[in-house]
């Protein structure tokens, strides 16, 4: 099981920063929203064939498979901060990101398509932007 490092009150409350002001948001807010997510999806797809990069905020291993310990891992998958919190959330699908060069995935197992969005952090957007759409 992945390490939290991040709260989880605190990661979903800048998660909820962000989804009410996803473009001006600083790195006090995108820092821990993009770990809470990193560390979320490595506790769903558990393991380390993947490496999933979020510079320069953070980077987990993830999904069963062959583990790597030093070197370049099997597969890769690197990403922005913004495209990830729109992946993880279900703003962006996967495909578009790829095709639009977005994402950048390497090796077996890096197709994240079936697996974005989480559930969790979905429902935590959509929740903090109906809380803010209804104060507004």
């Amino acid at each position: 099981m992945a390490t939290r490092r991040t709260d989880p009150e605190a990661g979903r409350s800048a998660l909820a920063a962000w989804a009410t002001a996803p473009g001006g948001v600083g790195r006090s807010v995108l820092a821990p929203a993009v770990r809470h997510t990193l560390e979320t999806f490595a506790e769903e797809y558990p393991g380390g064939a993947v490496e999933l990069r979020v510079p320069p905020y953070a980077a987990v291993q993830a999904i069963s498979g062959t583990r790597h310990t030093r070197g370049t891992p099997p597969a890769v998958v690197e990403t922005d901060a913004a495209t990830w919190l729109a992946l993880v959330t279900g703003d962006l699908a996967w495909a578009q990101a790829r095709a639009e060069g977005r994402v950048r995935a390497s090796g077996e197992r890096s197709d994240l398509g079936e697996l974005l969005p989480l559930p969790g952090p979905r429902r935590d957007v959509r929740t903090a932007r109906s809380h803010h759409d209804q104060e507004a």
